[in-house]
């Protein structure tokens, strides 16, 4: 784990690694960096070519496929998880558990780019979590 924002109270490697280990079916070497707006900003606007910070950024560099180990890294912007688990009365660690499981899925190649592909993903999100012990993440958003 990289902390490049000094955010009290951001889970732990130890909870991060939980997470990743219920999220990813294989080996893998990911790093999660915890970054601030500023940061998140440039890299939303260098990768994504979007002008704002944004929640989670994932970049896969090894798909993981035959016998290969996955290695990405997932990238969690501190302020805009903290304001969106205020805005959506959740526990920060429920809401970065869940980005966690959401960027790990996408360097596993998972996408929301259809409403099939977004409806799989999210079905898989909710399983993992609940296994975790985190309720629907999307609960209030239907």
């Amino acid at each position: 784990m990289q902390c490049a924002v000094n955010s009290p109270g951001l889970p732990a490697s130890a909870e991060l690694r939980r997470w990743l280990l219920a999220a990813l079916g294989g080996r893998a070497t990911i790093t999660v960096r915890y970054v601030g707006s500023a940061e998140g900003r440039r890299l939303n606007h260098a990768y994504r070519d979007r002008d704002n910070a944004t929640n989670v950024l994932s970049f896969a560099y090894g798909s993981g496929g035959r016998g290969e180990a996955l290695t990405g890294d997932i990238v969690l912007c501190a302020p805009v998880l903290r304001r969106e688990a205020r805005a959506q009365g959740k526990t920060l660690a429920a809401h970065v558990a869940h980005l966690t499981v959401h960027g790990a899925l996408h360097l596993q190649g998972h996408d929301h780019q259809s409403a099939a592909a977004a409806a799989r993903m999210e079905a898989l999100e909710k399983k993992i979590l609940a296994r975790l012990g985190f309720a629907n993440p999307y609960a209030g958003d239907k």
